[in-house]
């Protein structure tokens, strides 16, 4: 057992060990994010800034390919680390899994490098295949999307035989079916197809269910772990609603995709379906939240862990609002023939991703900072506890101001470029130096900024919570834990 509040590995599962290195190039990916945001920000309000050194182009593209990426990193870290305890049983196959944790980050890093010092290349087959795939979010080379297809077979191997050697549960027979499909989706986006609305409808499958559907279910099965571990939550409670997540992701996940073929060549009948089914796809998850915060009341909230419980919260509101509120308020055929493609995207996109997948991320750095000190206390009155509430003050402000300020400029390309001036080149041109699309800009890399300080004091608190703690987990969950 690691001493209380000495960072050690020893107090750590095989499982978890493996989750503690994804969780550290998800750190640093979210800072690599985090980095070519605040360049693609300045590049905006000042074109001439690296010119020549790195596109503006390139800067999205690692931008929105970290994001991508540091979100998946935690995604595994986060299964593996719960995969022992929830199955009752060693990770089978664990050597593999390191094996190719090695693979899957080196490859992560020479993609990166090829972004960054080769960045274009001719417009042939070698390109797509080396270089860059020139798919909008999934701009990875073929032979990347190859290993990814590859890493996630693997993951989705340790969990299905973990499980089947292990117990059975709710959270794991929901688990193991979305890794099938997280594998399978990703295959739409691999072939190849000239006609441009087959290759935007098949695009979409991987944007949309990749994304928005077996992501959403399987931040259901972390979180449903989270909150009976930090709240002693019912299991019946966080397993009820994971099932009913999966039906509403079949009742509403496939037909809510229908909100992004309005305008690519599909029938007309996807209007009313899109905009009609895109609205409940947040409804589970944020209803599994708030339900057991609300029957953890019994034990007037006491929990082992203040950040992660944070965090969690801070995931349901962020996921009503971003995916939910933020979305259907553009994605209405009637509304979107006027937003799609503005600022106004580019806001709920903010919100979405860092309200419905990065919280939960966040809540599992802090429940893995925990147990590696020893499971020390990291309730009430920590020392040191300044910096997650800080941090996340700072990540929050940033955020919801870059979402404002995208929002006001996606509100006047929306009036001036497609009301007004009809969706031509000198409505674009119009829309993009009238001064309310300035100020929103400058506002948003304002923003930006105090993200990044809510960045840096999260990467400080991860690295020093608990350390002069010396009060053990188990003063507060003796008299009122509640059976898994």
């Amino acid at each position: 057992m690691t001493a209380l509040g000495v960072f050690d590995s020893a107090n750590l599962n095989g499982g978890q060990k493996l989750a503690m290195k994804y969780f550290a190039v998800s750190l640093a990916l979210f800072g690599a994010q985090v980095l070519f945001g605040v360049l693609a920000g300045l590049q905006y309000l000042f074109p001439d800034f690296l010119y020549g050194v790195i596109d503006f182009s390139v800067n999205r593209t690692l931008h929105v390919n970290a994001l991508v990426v540091w979100l998946l990193y935690g995604f595994i870290g986060g299964t593996y680390w719960m995969l022992e305890d929830e199955a009752d049983h060693k990770v089978v196959g664990l050597g593999l899994g390191n094996l190719i944790f090695w693979v899957l980050t080196l490859a992560v890093v020479v993609v990166v490098l090829v972004y960054l010092l080769v960045q274009v290349g001719p417009a042939e087959m070698k390109s797509i295949w080396l270089i860059n795939e020139g798919r909008e979010y999934i701009e990875a080379p073929r032979w990347a999307d190859i290993g990814i297809v590859v890493a996630v077979l693997v993951f989705f191997f340790n969990v299905v035989a973990t499980f089947a050697k292990g117990r059975y549960t709710g959270i794991g027979g929901v688990l193991v079916m979305d890794l099938l499909a997280l594998a399978g989706l990703y295959l739409a986006g691999m072939f190849y197809t000239p006609n441009v609305s087959v290759d935007q409808f098949w695009w979409w499958w991987v944007i949309h269910l990749w994304v928005e559907a077996t992501w959403e279910v399987l931040v259901g099965c972390i979180m449903a772990y989270m909150l009976i571990v930090t709240l002693g939550v019912r299991r019946r409670i966080v397993e009820t609603w994971l099932y009913i997540e999966v039906a509403l992701m079949f009742g509403s996940g496939i037909l809510g995709l229908g909100h992004h073929y309005f305008w690519i060549g599909t029938p007309q009948y996807w209007l009313t379906i899109g905009g009609f089914f895109s609205a409940l796809e947040p409804v589970p998850l944020v209803a599994m939240v708030v339900h057991a915060v609300f029957d953890s009341g019994v034990h007037r909230l006491k929990n082992s862990n203040h950040p992660a419980l944070a965090w969690t919260i801070a995931q349901a509101a962020g996921n009503f609002f971003g995916a939910g509120v933020w979305g259907f308020m553009h994605t209405l055929p009637q509304i979107n023939l006027y937003t799609h493609g503005t600022q106004w995207s580019a806001s709920h996109g903010h919100l979405a991703f860092f309200g419905a997948y990065s919280t939960a991320v966040i809540a599992f750095f802090y429940l893995a900072a925990q147990k590696s000190r020893g499971n020390v206390w990291m309730s009430g009155n920590l020392a040191g506890g300044w910096k997650w509430k800080w941090s996340m003050a700072f990540l929050w402000m940033g955020m919801i101001g870059m979402t404002m300020a995208l929002l006001i400029a996606g509100y006047e390309q929306s009036q001036i470029e497609r009301a007004i001036e009809g969706s031509s080149w000198v409505g674009y041109f119009t829309a993009q130096a009238h001064p309310w699309f300035v100020q929103a800009m400058k506002w948003r890399q304002i923003s930006g900024y105090l993200f990044s300080l809510g960045y840096v004091l999260l990467v400080w608190d991860l690295f020093t919570i608990g350390k002069r703690e010396t009060r053990p987990i188990a003063e507060l969950h003796a008299p009122s834990a509640q059976p898994a």
